[in-house]
């Protein structure tokens, strides 16, 4: 009977340990996590969960239950402290277990702002895990001050959640635009322009040179365009690591992640990994993807793979993120785009999709589940869609999948 050990109780984990036991009744299953709680979404943290809409006890994804109904034995709230490869064995703080195939499932951190700078004083906040938003819970009343420092996904998200409560929300980004890394200008545009009427001062080409404090807490900040500004706490949303000095102590490649072939294996042939960190083999080179559908798809093809299938992981990206009224659903990955087709607006949707030549790459997606869907389809069927047909708001955009 093989013995398989996951370190990380996050998505991917969950959905690996899921997908082993489905296909295996007999492998014996072992789940750590540093957390003292069952495995839960962690997207609803930044959303509805800070907002109050969403209990704790929806966040789960299974029940306890599950688990123990199908023998996956949880240890929950223990960190793994070291790894013998030789020995196949790992040292928690609790204990130790021997393993047959040991999973790397640890996710990524976020990256926190440097003490010189004020990123220890609290009230300083980054959102990553349950604790996260219990910590800030209490700071998001409205008319308080906040200052969100990163124009990204997660700062966007927030500053969303913070003005929806009441909160008068700054937000600052370096770059000379918001979403600069992962979305065309237009997207950018478009979510400038939807903070902006909810009351969010946004503030590009604006870094964060210094936050002040005051008896340890953060009090104000001093912005790079030399302004000072008083704030009741801070979110901080500039990106994320992954995980990995465990795997790095332990001896694996590491490359931006843990580095694994296309069947998800490490350089250690007893060793796997799946979700935030890992680095895995896609179209010639090295990539992570950051999403709760990659954590999911990987687990799962991993986990058939660890009980002795040969089936290559082929990504297929999608995204999503919620801001106010608007859903935004992303299929497909923009990198090396080099032209945007409009569709729209129809009312409060529209959709920019992003072109190499004349290849379809991905698409953008405001409240317009059908051009996501229509550009998902073509993009996992390795198809285009005729820019000008894209672009004719008259034009069947199903009839792109009979073509």
């Amino acid at each position: 009977m093989s013995r398989i050990v996951v370190i990380g109780a996050g998505q991917a984990g969950a959905a690996l340990v899921a997908k082993l036991r489905n296909l295996d009744d007999q492998c014996s299953i072992d789940l750590v996590g540093k957390e003292d709680v069952l495995p839960y979404q962690r997207p609803p943290l930044s959303k509805k969960y800070l907002l109050g809409e969403m209990p704790l006890e929806r966040l789960y994804l299974r029940p306890e239950s599950f688990y123990t109904d199908n023998h996956i034995t949880l240890h929950l709230g223990d960190t793994v402290t070291g790894i013998n490869r030789r020995e196949k064995s790992i040292v928690t703080t609790r204990q130790s277990l021997t393993y047959d195939h040991l999973v790397f499932a640890t996710g990524s951190w976020p990256r926190r702002l440097p003490a010189a700078i004020g990123g220890e004083l609290a009230g300083v906040y980054t959102m990553r895990d349950l604790q996260d938003a219990d910590a800030m819970a209490p700071e998001m009343v409205a008319g308080r001050k906040v200052l969100i420092v990163g124009g990204g996904y997660i700062g966007l998200e927030a500053a969303a959640v913070a003005a929806t409560k009441g909160l008068k929300v700054t937000l600052v980004e370096m770059s000379d635009r918001i979403l600069n890394r992962v979305a065309a200008p237009q997207t950018s545009d478009y979510f400038r322009q939807l903070h902006q009427s909810h009351g969010v001062t946004l503030k590009e080409n604006t870094g964060l040179k210094q936050l002040i404090g005051q008896d340890g807490k953060v009090t104000s900040a001093q912005l790079s365009d030399g302004s000072v500004e008083r704030f009741d706490f801070v979110i901080v949303g500039v990106g994320i690591i992954p995980a990995q000095d465990l795997a790095e102590t332990a001896g694996l490649e590491i490359e931006n992640g843990i580095a694994v072939d296309v069947y998800g294996r490490s350089s250690d042939p007893s060793i796997w990994a799946i979700g935030d960190c890992a680095s895995f083999d896609h179209q010639g080179q090295k990539m992570r993807l950051e999403s709760v559908q990659n954590a999911i798809d990987q687990a799962e093809v991993t986990a058939q793979n660890i009980l002795g299938a040969k089936t290559p992981y082929q990504p297929e990206p999608w995204f999503w993120s919620d801001q106010y009224n608007v859903k935004l659903q992303i299929a497909g990955l923009n990198t090396g785009y080099d032209s945007i087709v409009t569709r729209g607006p129809e009312g409060a949707s529209v959709s920019f999709w992003y072109y190499c030549g004349d290849q379809l790459l991905a698409v953008d997606a405001m409240n317009d589940p059908r051009a996501y869907m229509v550009a998902k389809r073509l993009i996992e069927a390795g198809k285009t869609a005729d820019p000008a047909l894209v672009a004719d708001p008259g034009s069947d955009l199903k009839a792109l999948l009979r073509g």
